[in-house]
């Protein structure tokens, strides 16, 4: 059983943000509010109280991410590694059972996710838990940047990354992996739209 507390959670910001034309993704405002700060403050809203200690994953700027109160951390990894060198980064930093991944440039994820990820867990008595959803298309997809890890998998993690690994989906097939499905009739269908340039961003602000 996951308890309150239990699980440390990790804003990935650590990204080039090359398709917004090289700015700071967690930087952006979103409703007034900078991206980073904006997760952070959904991540707090979370169901449950099963998140505890916060973290943000990022790679410049660190003194601006620092500002909003919590730990920030860059990657250990060189050259920009992609989200699995925040994953590990995550994991190297955890001092709970679990960690959550989630990342900066989704600003509407559920409210819901962490209580709903660690449930599928729980039951599956499984490793990782990813996050699914119906895209536009209509195809269920897999939201790899959105996982709970079991912390013990740093050390598999470091090695999948050591040998050059860089995919998500390459590394969690190696583990017990739950899909969480969010498709339920009251889940919001944009709440794992990822906005990769400004004008996505501004489009899922509140009118």
């Amino acid at each position: 059983m996951i308890n309150a507390h239990d699980i440390t959670a990790v804003v990935l910001a650590g990204g080039r943000g090359s398709r917004m034309g090289g700015v700071d993704k967690g930087l952006q405002a979103f409703n007034g509010v900078p991206l980073a700060l904006h997760t952070l403050m959904r991540l707090q809203m979370q169901q449950a109280g099963l998140i505890g200690e916060v973290m943000i994953n990022a790679n410049r700027n660190l003194a601006a991410y620092e500002a909003f109160g919590v730990p920030v951390w860059p990657d250990s990894l060189a050259d920009y590694a992609g989200p699995l060198a925040g994953f590990v980064t995550g994991l190297e930093r955890c001092e709970s059972s679990f960690l959550l991944t989630v990342p900066c440039d989704t600003p509407l994820f559920p409210l819901d996710l962490a209580a709903r990820l660690a449930e599928a867990l729980d039951r599956e008595d499984a490793e990782i838990a990813m996050a699914a959803a119906r895209e536009e298309d209509g195809r269920v997809r897999t939201q790899p940047v959105f996982c709970l890890l079991r912390a013990a998998l740093l050390e598999s993690l470091v090695a999948f990354t050591q040998d050059g690994g860089r995919k998500i989906d390459a590394w969690t097939a190696q583990h017990k992996t739950v899909i969480v499905p969010f498709e339920a009739p009251g889940d919001d269908p944009k709440a794992f739209f990822n906005a990769n340039t400004l004008a996505e961003l501004h489009s899922l602000e509140s009118p």
